[in-house]
């Protein structure tokens, strides 16, 4: 009981305050070759609009967004992908330690528009890289890691993608809802300061209006 009292004292006296919140112009990065791209070419969407654009490829596809210093806090970006059934996985990685070992969030939206329980509860997922694939998450913990959006995009349009992302979890929100659609246990305890773009095995994406707000604590 004693040891409960002074643990909640403790958290009492210590809040969690922004150390930087910035936006980040996408198009200036890659004009500044801040972008390095890993198995995807990368180039200025036509849609302008501060956008850019990964190809379609077979693997996993990174941008990793050079000069950028995130642990924890959030990310804000829009993302588009598109309603071609197997062929957009779009999404963004975080904790990147290498082009194979990372975390991710990601979204198919082909699944926005599914009439399917078992397709609509795949619209979203959590990965840890190399070795929590989508297909080992889904087997071994079924719908632990991945979940339907409550009112999803259209799946050929932009959408907003908020991520709150913690020691120990990470939180996805949906164009502006208060109500997470994804909650998850993070599943790795090493921790890179590397963002990057990221789409699946032969998945275009486009991306812009990134924004990173970075979590310190201090004490009271």
């Amino acid at each position: 009981m004693k040891a409960k009292i002074i643990s909640l004292l403790l958290s009492m006296c210590i809040t969690t305050v922004f150390a930087q919140d910035m936006a980040i112009d996408l198009t200036r990065k890659y004009s500044g070759n801040s972008i390095k791209a890993h198995n995807r070419t990368i180039k200025l969407s036509e849609e302008g609009n501060g956008a850019v654009e990964m190809d379609a490829r077979p693997g996993d596809g990174l941008g990793l967004i050079k000069g950028l210093l995130f642990t924890k806090g959030i990310i804000e970006i829009d993302i588009k992908g598109e309603n071609n059934p197997g062929k957009s996985f779009v999404g963004i990685a975080f904790n990147i330690q290498n082009d194979s070992t990372f975390e991710a969030v990601y979204f198919r939206p082909f699944n926005f528009v599914a009439e399917e329980q078992i397709r609509k509860d795949h619209m979203l997922q959590y990965i840890h890289h190399p070795e929590f694939i989508w297909r080992r998450l889904r087997e071994s913990r079924t719908g632990e890691f991945e979940n339907e959006i409550e009112t999803p995009p259209n799946p050929d349009d932009w959408f907003r993608v908020r991520l709150e992302i913690e020691d120990d979890r990470v939180r996805a929100y949906v164009n502006g809802s208060d109500k997470a659609s994804l909650e998850v246990e993070r599943l790795t305890s090493h921790k890179s300061d590397q963002i990057g773009l990221w789409t699946g095995f032969n998945s275009a994406g486009k991306f812009r209006n990134l924004r990173i707000s970075t979590f310190s604590t201090e004490e009271k």
